[in-house]
């Protein structure tokens, strides 16, 4: 079981993609993977090895994907970056680049930031002898502790907790900054600007996730008085059956990331989280869906918008989750922006173009409202724990 608190805690021979890694490397099929002790701990992958779904150009570098690996090595210089907006987390990625090139991983970024210094973080990835930002640097602001150069794949795990910035290169640490005047959010970009670079494993944890559930009983929630039976588990996890009935938290959130674990106990059953609802009202909220349900033996197939979509907004594009199993869901709300993750792996990306509405059912809704926990009918027979959340801070 999760606890949640606060943590500060390629080879290129040619300038081109290569179809086949160096001898020694591992095969894609053992990339882009998120392992059980990783989802227990709370990251996610922010690339799936086959897609760029999740992210968008903002130049019109080649960016593609070739051999489980997000790829550029021509055009314009710019940023592929992710279509969700992040705050406090960490950021690990598998890069390679050949020794020429430059390239970099900016923090809180907007698409298209400045040649000049502003309000974006740009680790830099140059291992050229005259670079004055090598590797791991943190451009315009603190220069890194030398490493050696690579030709061959490498790793940067970054820590961006407030204003606090940690940045190792293939385990060493090799830099710590402290913003004065910390940007709270922003997008994730990898860069192209100088050689051909290539991208893997990347993955996100987020940051100052706080519990909402105690694992004992339902302090902080609320239970409407309807059909469903709600209670808490000796294993330690809130228990719906029957319906339709809601539980409702005390607390109200706008921009956030949600993690929690989900128990279905039969076959294609029907539950959701709701989110930015209108407080004790019933179901008044977006929804994502829960039913691991889907046609014909495919997958990306769901039934009734499948676990991960944005109930009759925009389905799942796969199930990933299966019934009878725990499985972990994470739900990440920033302005008009919406994204889920199943067990690690993004199905639903969407962006709520409607006019403003006080209620998200007939609009768009930017206000803070509560987190719902769906009894829909009387087949219901759903579990959740550790449940756990983090408000995205200002821009």
């Amino acid at each position: 079981m999760r606890v949640f608190r606060l943590s500060y805690t390629l080879l290129l021979a040619t300038a081109v993609c290569v179809s086949a890694l160096p001898s020694g490397f591992a095969t894609a099929e053992t990339h882009n993977t998120v392992s059980a002790e990783e989802l227990d701990a709370g990251w996610i992958l922010l690339f799936d090895g086959e897609s760029l779904y999740g992210w968008r150009a903002a130049s019109d570098a080649n960016w593609r994907v070739a051999d489980g690996t997000i790829c550029a090595e021509k055009g314009n210089a710019g940023l592929l970056y992710t279509t969700s907006q992040w705050g406090n987390f960490e950021l690990k990625v598998d890069f390679r680049c050949e020794q020429s090139g430059n390239s970099g991983v900016f923090l809180r970024t907007p698409p298209s930031p400045p040649a000049t210094p502003g309000r974006y973080y740009e680790f830099n990835i140059a291992d050229g002898p005259d670079e004055p930002w090598p590797t791991g640097s943190l451009v315009h602001h603190k220069k890194a502790d030398a490493v050696p150069a690579n030709d061959g794949w490498r790793t940067m795990h970054m820590i961006a907790d407030g204003s606090h910035f940690v940045v190792q290169v293939d385990g060493k640490e090799i830099l710590q900054y402290d913003d004065p005047k910390a940007i709270g959010r922003g997008f994730i970009g990898l860069q192209f600007r100088r050689g051909a670079v290539q991208f893997r494993n990347v993955k996100l944890k987020p940051l100052g996730m706080n519990s909402l559930f105690n694992g004992k009983d339902l302090t902080g929630w609320k239970v409407h008085e309807e059909t469903s039976v709600i209670s808490v588990t000796p294993e330690g996890a809130i228990n719906i059956k029957d319906g339709p009935g809601t539980l409702e938290s005390e607390g109200q959130w706008a921009d956030f990331t949600l993690q929690l674990e989900v128990f279905v106990n039969g076959k294609e059953l029907n539950s959701g989280v709701f989110f930015r609802s209108i407080p004790g009202e019933h179901w008044n909220g977006y929804e994502s869906q829960i039913h691991n349900g889907y046609t014909d033996g495919d997958r990306t197939k769901p039934n009734n918008s499948g676990t991960g979509g944005i109930f009759r907004r925009q389905d799942a594009r796969k199930v990933v989750a299966n019934d009878f199993e725990w499985f972990w869901k994470t739900i990440h709300a920033d302005d008009n922006h919406m994204a889920v993750w199943v067990n690690g792996r993004q199905v639903n990306d969407w962006t709520d173009r409607r006019k403003p509405n006080a209620n998200p059912r007939r609009g768009l809704r930017l206000e803070a409202g509560t987190i719902q926990f769906q009894g829909h009918d009387p087949t219901t027979d759903i579990s959740f724990r550790d449940i756990g959340i983090a408000e995205l801070p200002e821009r």
